[in-house]
């Protein structure tokens, strides 16, 4: 019991200092867009990745951790459906837009006689389009969700694979068995594009730090552009988002190969999902170093 007071605080401490992190983040770039006369596109990727973190956050972190005040029961089946799949949705979401805010950020760096450039976004307008087929494509894949999903008040013998207090149906692998295979595709297509424009930006910062060195053994002052500053942070929040789901994978693999639940990895698991949420507006807020600038304000 104190354990489980003692996971479920930390749990509470993750998502209060996300949910706080992430506001700041978007008010932040919000305003850094609207107050700018050149509206950039990665402001507005940055202010949805907080908002999909919020939202995860919320409905994860808050749900695992409402036992904390012993308020049992507190979803009906209504509310477990919606809750879960805003969690889900959320999820596949974060995932969507790393993807694209890693693939902008490389176009932006990219030189000018490269072929990429001519896909460089002329507006920040331009970047919506994206975000509405990400919130009907993970709405659709997040849809059996509605019917997999059940409160913990009805009769216990019918359900596994706690969610605390919402609870798959056993019923449910059928539907499971469909919609895996779109998650699996969503995921393998988004982290791919991730991971190639992760790997040009490390290319084109190899280069441009060998220009550097060039300089400077010339005795030439130089200072980094912005954009090569923010590929640089881009590639620590691809390296923070790599570090949390294969982590979490792989545990969930071990997981579903062992005969028994372990106790300490389900713990590890739970907070290892809160990750990435919790830890990516610190490593901006962190880079970007606009605290003080906020607090000025």
């Amino acid at each position: 019991m104190a354990l489980t007071f003692i996971k479920e605080t930390i749990l509470l401490f993750m998502t209060m200092i996300g949910i706080l992190g992430n506001m700041l983040v978007s008010v932040n770039y919000m305003f850094s867009w609207w107050g700018s006369p050149e509206k950039k596109a990665v402001h507005l990727i940055l202010t949805h990745l907080a908002f999909t973190n919020i939202i995860l956050l919320l409905t994860k972190g808050l749900r695992k951790t409402i036992g904390v005040y012993s308020w049992k029961n507190f979803l009906d089946d209504k509310g477990c459906k919606i809750i879960v799949y805003l969690e889900r949705m959320a999820r596949g979401l974060s995932i969507c837009t790393s993807s694209l805010l890693t693939v902008v950020q490389a176009i932006i760096i990219s030189p000018r006689a490269s072929g990429w450039r001519r896909l460089r976004p002329k507006s920040a307008w331009h970047i919506l389009p994206f975000f509405s087929f990400f919130w009907i494509l993970n709405a659709l894949i997040s849809v059996n969700i509605i019917h997999s999903i059940t409160s913990i008040g009805l009769n216990m013998s019918q359900l596994k694979n706690g969610y605390n207090y919402c609870y798959f149906m056993l019923d449910s692998q059928k539907g499971k068995l469909i919609v895996l295979p779109f998650m699996v595709l969503r995921d393998a297509v988004f982290q791919g594009a991730m991971g190639r424009a992760s790997g040009y930006m490390v290319f084109l910062l190899h280069k441009h730090h060998q220009h550097v060195l060039y300089l400077q053994s010339s005795k030439i002052l130089y200072r980094t552009p912005p954009e090569l500053r923010a590929a640089q942070s881009v590639l620590l929040l691809m390296l923070c988002f790599v570090f949390f789901y294969w982590t979490d994978c792989a545990l969930s693999l071990l997981l579903s190969l062992l005969l028994r639940d372990s106790f300490l990895m389900i713990n590890i698991q739970e907070f290892l999902t809160l990750g990435y949420a919790t830890f990516s507006p610190l490593v901006l807020i962190h880079r970007d170093g606009f605290i003080p600038e906020c607090w000025h304000a």
